[in-house]
């Protein structure tokens, strides 16, 4: 499993907390029908999708490493934190921390912890348990938050009340370590941001690179490989499913036959690829 990759100036680390089944794939892709989905089972299976036909996502950060900042891009799950699945409720394993030291960081280490969007399986290592209160996990940080994304989930707390929003994000902002951006932030010359509405409404790519996005974080705009082939798969969860389908195609098309690297939020391992033409669709070329 690769969990390292240099691209250019820039070196990137996988920070892999949890490999799960999630939902069932006519489930999660409404528009995904059974003769489809048997049509592409030989290459999805088994990492992608089990015996049940359920998909499999990789919940994960990515720490890139320029020549001037070490960046964190979504928090993945975190610990002790009441969750609606499962395998994702009050988690008290050190497998994320580990992971982290393993590739050669401490949570002093991170200069900026960039977010995607703020559902709770990308932001809950925003924040750790101490002494009963949550407070930032990496404490050097400043927490990027986009503009759009942080209205609405604020505007959605008020009026009922979400524990990823209240232990993940909230927190950070009261201890004075959030940046609430617009969509022309920079942060110096290698990172810029790529807004990639649809999921939610102000979900956010980021793009790295000195003079060309050398490499690209997909965020959630794209969850399983299947929609790479169908861009129009749009999954249950997203916020505006059309939306979501326009922003996906233009995304892939964007970095179609490029040299760019893609990251993926959710692909099982090795996550990372760079996009390809594969009929009227995508697909994810493994690098070397």
């Amino acid at each position: 499993m690769s969990l390292k990759f240099q691209v250019g100036d820039l070196t990137v680390h996988r920070i892999v907390e949890l490999d799960a089944p999630f939902l069932p794939a006519l489930e999660m892709l409404p528009g995904l029908t059974p003769e489809r989905l048997d049509e592409n089972r030989s290459w999805l299976q088994p990492h992608s999708l089990d015996a049940n036909d359920t998909f499999i996502l990789c919940y994960q950060s990515y720490v890139i490493q320029t020549p001037h900042h070490t960046i964190l891009v979504d928090s993945c799950l975190g610990n002790d934190k009441p969750r609606p699945r499962p395998e994702w409720d009050m988690k008290s394993d050190d497998r994320y921390l580990r992971a982290l030291s393993d590739a050669g960081f401490s949570v002093d280490d991170i200069d900026f912890v960039m977010c995607t969007h703020l559902h709770g399986d990308h932001v809950g290592w925003n924040t750790r348990l101490a002494g009963g209160a949550w407070i930032p996990t990496f404490p050097n940080a400043r927490y990027v938050f986009g503009e759009t994304e942080h209205a609405t989930a604020a505007a959605a707390h008020h009026v009922a009340q979400n524990a990823a929003y209240a232990d993940s994000v909230l927190p950070v902002i009261l201890a004075g370590r959030a940046e609430i951006v617009k969509d022309d932030h920079q942060i110096g010359d290698h990172l810029r941001i790529l807004p990639t509405p649809g999921h939610t409404e102000g979900h956010l790519s980021f793009c790295f690179g000195r003079q060309a996005d050398d490499v690209v974080l997909t965020g959630d705009l794209i969850h399983v490989p299947l929609q790479t082939r169908y861009p129009e798969l749009s999954f249950a969860r997203d916020k505006d499913p059309v939306q979501a389908a326009v922003t996906r195609r233009a995304f892939l098309e964007r970095y179609c036959d490029t040299p760019t690297l893609c990251c993926t939020a959710h692909f099982p391992s090795p996550s990372v690829g760079r996009v390809t033409r594969w009929g009227d669709g995508y697909r994810l070329q493994d690098i070397d």
